[in-house]
């Protein structure tokens, strides 16, 4: 059975596809067609459901989480005659193929953002991300803290002096890698990120990783790894295993990265008991990747 769009319903969806925009949103994902009687009867504002922005999945991944990614992904019902993806337009950077590029027209999308209430709670600066734009190690954190937030470089304080001597010990350089955050400005007193921040940054960060294409990515800490994996799991059950991690919309060619999680240098700042268990989860990274440690890390 074909359907058809009515003007007011064309109007409010164009609008909802507008608001996502605004908020760096544009990936949407088609339904089946029966999806669209349910739509129509609802309420416009409630039309389009939040985005969870990638898809993944770990090695063994059960049916229920994958259940959940579906039900975070942003939908946008479609008919064969009449479609509303023809009010989407695209990424700025779409089809760019340098990545340094890429980045640089995330970065000017994201302008002086103002999409949450964390750029009225405090932040000097947004903390963008640092690193080689073609890294095939990229680390995902947490969000900037004081030091970060000062001087508009992600992991620049004591956490990121333990970070760089982690790097190092991986016999790599900070220039190799790249580092960026799950939230791009100072949650106030150094807390977590609420949901509806990370929801908000988070577009951004997958439109980062899509642009980079590394082949790892390591989430530093339980935020990080909860908000990249939408799985809500102790730390002890995240780590020491792979996950599959491609956000949505990025290259065909591209395979995707494979994720690790390991502890938060600030956490190991505070608990340099755990530094032995990181190690173990960055050797895992190294032997994928083929990086021999330097002698004296690997005594």
């Amino acid at each position: 059975m074909t359907h058809t769009l009515g003007p007011e319903l064309r109007r409010a969806l164009a609008e909802r596809v507008r608001y996502y925009h605004e908020l760096g949103i544009y990936d949407f994902y088609r339904r089946e067609p029966r999806l669209l009687e349910l739509i129509e009867a609802q309420p416009a504002s409630e039309m389009v459901s939040t985005s969870l922005f990638s898809t993944l999945s770990p090695s063994s991944q059960s049916e229920s989480r994958e259940e959940m990614a579906a039900r975070k992904s942003a939908v946008v019902p479609a008919t064969p005659t009449e479609s509303v993806l023809e009010i989407v337009t695209a990424k700025p950077e779409y089809g760019v193929g340098d990545p340094a590029t890429a980045l640089r027209l995330i970065r000017e999308d994201l302008g002086d953002c103002t999409r949450c209430k964390l750029h009225e709670q405090g932040r000097k600066q947004i903390v963008f991300g640092v690193g080689n734009p073609h890294a095939e190690l990229m680390f995902v954190g947490e969000g900037p803290g004081a030091d970060e937030d000062a001087q508009g470089e992600p992991f620049v304080g004591r956490a990121g002096q333990l970070l760089n001597n982690m790097i190092k010990a991986m016999g790599l350089r900070r220039e190799d890698v790249y580092i960026a955050n799950i939230v791009k400005c100072r949650p106030p007193g150094n807390r977590q990120p609420e949901r509806d921040e990370a929801e908000t940054c988070s577009p951004f960060l997958m439109r980062q990783i899509a642009a980079i294409k590394p082949k790892v990515l390591v989430a530093l800490g339980a935020t990080a790894a909860k908000n990249l994996l939408a799985i809500n799991a102790p730390m002890t059950e995240l780590r020491g295993r792979w996950y599959d991690f491609k956000p949505a919309g990025s290259d065909a060619s591209w395979p995707g990265a494979r994720l690790a999680v390991t502890y938060h240098p600030a956490f190991l700042l505070r608990d340099p008991r755990q530094k032995g268990e990181a190690w173990k989860d960055l050797q895992m990274v190294m032997k994928y990747l083929g990086i021999v440690p330097p002698k004296k890390a690997a005594e």
